[in-house]
């Protein structure tokens, strides 16, 4: 077998992936109560698997009395929120929802102070439009909770999942075209 179809023939699992994730993407954005409440299921189960885990790591830890009861207290606090957002996922959601709101003020006045620092480059504007939009989307986010919990984490996953399959499939389709002997486009 020769280097092209070798090339070829890993491009397509790349390219079923990308379509699956457009689909995943849209159906996500067609469905954002749903995908948003999955995410939330995701999360608590996560949560719970830290619990047993710090629980674990603090029994084989050896570092005594205070570093058991610090890793019991991980434990019960991890356990705890992953409980309540699996009993609980519409509560859970809200409450992920808030945390997403202030992660994306926060990164905003980040990406502010970022594009102050580095104004005068080429392409700096691009920073500065990335901070406007993130911090609209977090206003819009906050100004909204709790109703924005609806449809903000299940649209943001499934906008993600769109570029990422769009990424993959292009990326694939350049391998495919170049193992096949396309030519590749000047960039």
């Amino acid at each position: 077998m020769n280097d092209s179809t070798s090339a070829a023939e890993t491009g397509k699992p790349d390219m079923i992936w990308g379509i699956l994730m457009l689909i995943c993407g849209f159906l996500a954005i067609a469905v954002p109560l749903a995908s948003s409440i999955g995410v939330a299921i995701v999360i608590g189960w996560l949560l719970l698997i830290s619990a047993v885990w710090h629980l674990l790591f603090g029994f084989r830890s050896g570092s005594g009395i205070g570093g058991f009861l610090w890793q019991l207290l991980l434990a019960i606090v991890y356990g705890a929120a992953g409980l309540m957002i699996l009993l609980y996922p519409l509560a859970g959601l809200a409450w992920l929802t808030l945390v997403l709101a202030t992660f994306l003020l926060i990164e905003a006045a980040l990406e502010f102070v970022l594009y102050f620092n580095i104004r005068h480059r080429v392409n700096a504007g691009w920073v500065l439009f990335d901070a406007i939009i993130t911090l609209l989307l977090g206003i819009l986010i906050w100004a909204r909770w709790p109703f924005s919990s609806v449809w903000a984490v299940g649209t943001l996953i499934g906008v993600s999942l769109i570029f990422s399959g769009i990424s993959r499939l292009m990326l694939s389709s350049a391998v495919s075209r170049e193992a096949t002997g396309g030519t590749r486009p000047a960039v």
